[in-house]
């Protein structure tokens, strides 16, 4: 029998399984729902996915590095006791080089990456059972660096921060060195040159108005902003900032020191942009209480 997509996505819907969970069980039973639908209960693959709905905030990052190739991803779960258990650490590394030995470059393909027999998606579902909280892999970036390129690779609080630094010319420690910046400082870009110009005017005119609103002369205004609007851009700008391990040096001459410049960086910080629920125990406990 064909198995159509309206068939995998109905089972979809009504189970909330994977969509290759549902079209494999569907081949399996011949197309049959209800029987499709035990097939995943059996599997337990229905009931890890009611654990999707959960929040899945807490967790760590990676990075694998082979050669001139490296993947940068984040792997999460709902709390940080799970995050530090060497199961959870044992899956981080699995993830990582079964990514980096693929050709995936992002999260939709890094799911569908085969690793022992299973792909990605399937070993986070049968991980979600065993562990008993819902892991998920949010995050996927791969860095390719041709001749003459170096990858500096850095992981701060086990994993909590991770950064990566392309350099063009000088060497993977000074690499390196400029990714432990990284993940110190959270520069925003690598220099003027990547802000728009739309944020560079709103800026200005947020300084302006801040000037204006403390009673500064209007002719003085002028070259006020001039000096704020430089000390924002030193602030978010990589090659500008003050070099962590010397605060004599920018980044910038820093790297010009060591016959090196920035190309690209990445940072991943553990479930940034993630809203957390705060649980209201005395609530949840009241609820049980006056049913």
């Amino acid at each position: 029998m064909t198995i159509t997509a309206s068939m995998v996505k109905e089972l979809r819907i009504k189970t909330g399984a994977g969509m290759m969970d549902c079209k494999k069980a569907l081949t399996e039973t011949e197309g049959n729902m209800d029987l499709a639908i035990d097939w995943l209960r059996e599997k337990g693959i229905a009931k890890a996915a009611k654990k999707a709905s959960r929040i899945a905030a807490e967790g760590l990052c990676g990075i694998a590095v082979k050669g001139n190739e490296a993947v940068v991803y984040e792997l999460n779960s709902e709390t940080d006791f799970v995050a530090k258990n060497k199961e959870f650490n044992d899956l981080l590394t699995l993830v990582g080089q079964t990514i980096l030995d693929s050709k995936a470059n992002n999260l939709e393909e890094a799911l569908q990456v085969v690793a022992n027999g299973e792909t990605l998606e399937a070993i986070l579902t049968e991980a979600t059972l065993k562990i008993g909280e819902k892991l998920s892999l949010r995050r996927v970036s791969r860095v390719t660096v041709g001749d003459g390129e170096f990858i500096g690779a850095y992981t701060h609080m086990g994993g909590k921060i991770v950064s990566l630094v392309v350099v063009s010319g000088s060497s993977e420690e000074v690499a390196k060195d400029v990714a432990m910046h990284v993940a110190a400082i959270n520069p925003q870009y690598i220099d003027k040159s990547e802000i728009s110009e739309e944020v560079i005017a709103h800026e200005r005119q947020v300084l302006t108005n801040e000037a204006l609103n403390e009673g500064k002369p209007a002719n003085i205004v002028e070259k006020m902003v001039v000096g704020r609007l430089n000390k924002y851009l030193k602030d978010i700008c990589l090659v500008n900032q003050p070099f962590v391990k010397d605060p004599d040096l920018s980044v910038e001459k820093h790297l010009k020191a060591n016959g090196g410049t920035i190309k690209s960086f990445l940072r991943l910080e553990v479930g940034e942009g993630i809203e957390k629920r705060q649980d209201d125990f005395a609530a949840e406990v009241m609820s049980q209480v006056n049913k």
